[in-house]
């Protein structure tokens, strides 16, 4: 079975993702993000059990 393993060519991807355009390019988001998310979500919890408690 020669050839069982082989990789495909980078120009053999679905059409989909080459319409898309997404290759080495690409822009990674930031993690700041990720940080502003959490930091609402923790506030809004502890708002809604502190309002609850008290």
């Amino acid at each position: 079975m020669p050839g069982y393993l082989q990789l495909a060519p980078r120009g053999a991807s679905h059409p989909f993702r080459r319409r898309l355009g997404l290759g080495a390019e690409t822009k990674r988001r930031g993690d700041d993000n990720d940080l502003k998310l959490f930091v609402l979500s923790f506030t809004a919890f502890f708002i809604c059990i502190y309002t609850l408690i008290f």
